[in-house]
């Protein structure tokens, strides 16, 4: 297994298990609904709405690699570095910059 010592050698790497758009739009879309989800429990202090929010995040995402990626996740291995690269990616598709780093 490859070890990573820190975030910036572990995301050129997170990107590389990530090249099917369709396997990132599902991140995104997962992403977008824990944003959702954790807004509108906070807003209504619905706290029972919080556990979706793995299964929300994690669930599109996963789908995504098994069925257009055909690879084993990120977080499986790399939990925490994997959860920052989720967000660093979409923030990086949001401003322009993904289509850049993915051919780095």
């Amino acid at each position: 297994m490859t070890k990573f010592s820190s975030f910036a050698e572990f995301y050129p790497y997170y990107l590389t298990e990530h090249r099917n758009p369709i396997c990132r739009a599902l991140h995104y879309i997962g992403s977008g609904l824990v944003i959702t989800v954790l807004l509108f429990a906070l807003l209504t202090q619905q706290w029972r709405l919080l556990w979706l929010l793995p299964l929300i995040g994690y669930g599109f995402a996963w789908l995504g690699h098994l069925v257009f990626e055909h690879n084993k996740p990120a977080t499986f291995k790399y939990p925490f570095y994997s959860l920052a690269a989720d967000w660093v990616m979409l923030k990086d598709f949001l401003t322009g910059q993904l289509k850049r780093k993915l051919a780095g």
